[in-house]
C-alpha cells in the first residue's frame, strides 16, 4: 500500500511538473488526469481497488499521458486530437467506477 501510495505522489508531481514546462493547450485533460488520480488514491486508500485493479488503472492513466505528449508533439493539438484524448479520459473514468464499485472481495 505504501508503494502505490509512493507511486501515485510521483506521478501526480510528475504530472504537475509536466504542467509547468509545457504549454498547456488540454487544460480540460489535465484536470481531469489530476481528478482521476486522486480518485485511485482514494480506492487504494478505501480499499476499494485491489493491487490488480490500481496497475491496470495506473496503465490507463499512463496511455493517456504518452497520448497527450504525442498530441502535443509538434506544437498544436488538433481538434481531432483534443477529441481522441476526451474519449480515452472518459474510458478511463469509466473503467474506474467499475473497478471501484465491484463486488469482489478485498483482503
Amino acid at each position: 500500500m505504501k508503494k502505490q501510495f509512493i507511486f501515485t505522489l510521483v506521478f501526480l508531481l510528475f504530472l504537475g511538473f509536466t504542467i509547468t514546462q509545457a504549454q498547456t493547450k488540454t487544460p480540460k485533460v489535465t484536470k481531469r488526469q489530476i481528478n482521476q488520480q486522486k480518485r485511485i488514491t482514494q480506492g487504494v486508500k478505501s480499499g476499494e481497488l485491489t493491487k490488480k485493479e490500481v496497475i491496470k488503472l495506473e496503465r490507463n492513466a499512463a496511455q493517456l499521458q504518452r497520448q497527450k505528449v504525442k498530441a502535443k508533439s509538434d506544437g498544436v493539438v488538433t481538434p481531432k486530437e483534443r477529441a481522441q484524448l476526451q474519449r480515452k479520459a472518459n474510458s478511463n473514468s469509466r473503467k474506474i467506477y467499475k473497478e471501484k464499485h465491484d463486488p469482489q472481495k478485498r483482503k
